[in-house]
């Protein structure tokens, strides 16, 4: 299972909506695709629920089955449709 951190995507310690858009436009989704992944619950500051769904809606594109949470009790968000 791969894993996104939402740690990954802060810009001076914050999430910034114009560098996180940017971030995400940067990361090469196809190493996600046809995978199960995990988006990472916790983080080290707080995440806007904008943050989730923007991650959530490239992903979708790309991955087999969405996550959330903790590996331990994830909870599938997505599954694409065969």
């Amino acid at each position: 299972m791969e894993n996104i951190s939402l740690d990954d995507f802060l810009s001076e310690g914050i999430i910034k909506e114009k560098k996180f858009r940017e971030k995400v436009n940067n990361v090469n989704w196809n190493k996600f695709a046809d995978k199960k992944v995990i988006i990472k619950g916790c983080a080290k500051v707080t995440v806007p629920t904008w943050a989730y769904l923007i991650i959530t809606s490239k992903l979708s594109q790309y991955a087999d089955r969405i996550y959330f949470g903790e590996p331990c009790s994830a909870v599938e968000i997505f599954k694409k449709e065969n």
